[in-house]
């Protein structure tokens, strides 16, 4: 039987495709990777709970290192976060992307997560991405999906692919699915932030509530 290391930050998009995963492939692994960003603690804390309610082996990762790249607001707590964007606006939410850029994470991010799929024998490494955000961000679309397939075909002996149940679905239809799924939401930490509670006013708050209510 096929199995999957999921990459979970414990955000909407990535929880969804853990629920997936464990019901499709099963799930070898769950990896949280703390990459120096604001709301890693938050995010560790919900997406172990979430492993722990699947019976779901988890690993967390220290691979700080990509904050020292510089240039993001999600890794330099000098630079202020764009906040209350215009989601709508394809002009505002292109400035918001540069200003939360963070240099190569998802290939990084795919890339580590190849490996312990290799090593477990697992066929798939599934992030969390989705049709909305690869609008802004070309690393949540599914032509990179593919090209990173391609590559892990050479690197990795078991030839892993990468592979996500969302990159296809709006942010609403993602927590319709969520429903479906009798997802644990209230694991779900979709802020920039670290606080007790969502902060509301970050572009991916803003993102999970709009889906929320229109779901």
């Amino acid at each position: 039987m096929s199995k999957a290391v999921v990459l979970l930050s414990s955000g909407l998009d990535s929880t969804v495709n853990l629920y997936e995963a464990h019901q499709d492939v099963g799930v070898a692994l769950a990896l949280f990777i703390n990459y120096g960003q604001r709301a890693a603690l938050r995010e560790e804390q919900m997406a172990k709970a979430s492993c722990e309610h699947l019976g779901i082996e988890f690993r967390s990762l220290d691979l700080k290192f990509i904050a020292d790249l510089g240039g993001s607001s999600l890794t330099d707590s000098q630079k202020k976060l764009a906040t209350n964007v215009e989601i709508d606006d394809l002009e505002a939410s292109k400035i918001s992307a540069k200003n939360v850029w963070v240099p190569n994470r998802n290939g990084i991010l795919l890339n580590v997560a190849a490996g312990f799929a290799e090593a477990l024998g697992a066929d798939f490494v599934i992030p969390g991405f989705n049709k909305e955000e690869a609008a802004t961000f070309p690393d949540n679309s599914q032509d990179f999906l593919d090209a990173m397939s391609e590559s892990l075909g050479f690197s990795t002996a078991n030839q892993v692919k990468a592979k996500c149940y969302t990159t296809g679905l709006l942010k609403p239809q993602i927590y319709r699915r969520a429903l479906d799924l009798n997802v644990k939401t209230q694991f779900i930490w979709p802020c920039y932030e670290s606080g007790e509670e969502h902060c509301k006013q970050c572009e991916s708050c803003q993102r999970f509530y709009r889906a929320k209510a229109e779901a």
